[in-house]
């Protein structure tokens, strides 16, 4: 069976967003969806928040895939970092996410080594997309920018989507749906 296991960002929860619509649609197939519950998301901490993702995940395969929202993407890549290089997974979707430090000294822990791009890339393949708003409050374009060339991944732009989240008027994200089903969910 399929899994997809969605990682919310920073002060955030999984009742936020686009999450619980992204869960219900999910599940209206044959795929078990989880939106997780990262520790402390108001003062995250990079070791808590993989350790998080790695009890809830147990063994990663090529049919588990992940969604990350802001803060939820470093927390996913950090986790792929973190796995055998001889695993694979079967994509990840990164929503207004940023591979390096964006100016909030509250997630510094997620920066404190570079990302060694090159096993992530073993372990995900070419099945990563980035979607990125040209006007995100938070996460400079060239976050997605930044994805897009160090991952291989797959680019989608948002025009004025703002985050990307609930304050900026999405309670639904069907590109995220869009992108999994292509990423082969």
């Amino acid at each position: 069976m399929k899994r997809v296991f969605v990682v919310h960002g920073w002060k955030s929860k999984p009742s936020s967003n686009w999450f619980p619509w992204l869960k219900a649609q999910l599940r209206l197939w044959p795929v078990e969806a989880q939106v997780l519950t990262m520790p402390d998301s108001e003062k995250p901490k990079r070791e808590a928040w993989v350790k998080t993702i790695t009890k809830a995940v147990r063994m990663p395969d090529e049919d588990t895939f992940f969604v990350g929202h802001s803060l939820g993407g470093i927390a996913i890549l950090r986790y792929l970092e973190s796995l055998p290089k001889k695993m694979r997974v079967g994509g990840i979707v990164l929503v207004a996410g940023f591979p390096e430090p964006i100016n909030r000294p509250e997630i510094t822990t997620f920066f404190e080594k570079p990302l060694d791009y090159g096993k992530i890339r073993q372990i995900v393949g070419r099945n990563v997309v980035a979607i990125q708003s040209t006007n995100d409050p938070y996460v400079p374009f060239k976050h997605g920018e930044k994805l897009r060339d160090a991952l291989a991944a797959r680019l989608v732009v948002i025009e004025s989507g703002g985050h990307l989240n609930l304050a900026s008027g999405h309670d639904t994200l069907p590109v995220v749906l869009t992108e999994l089903i292509e990423l082969g969910c």
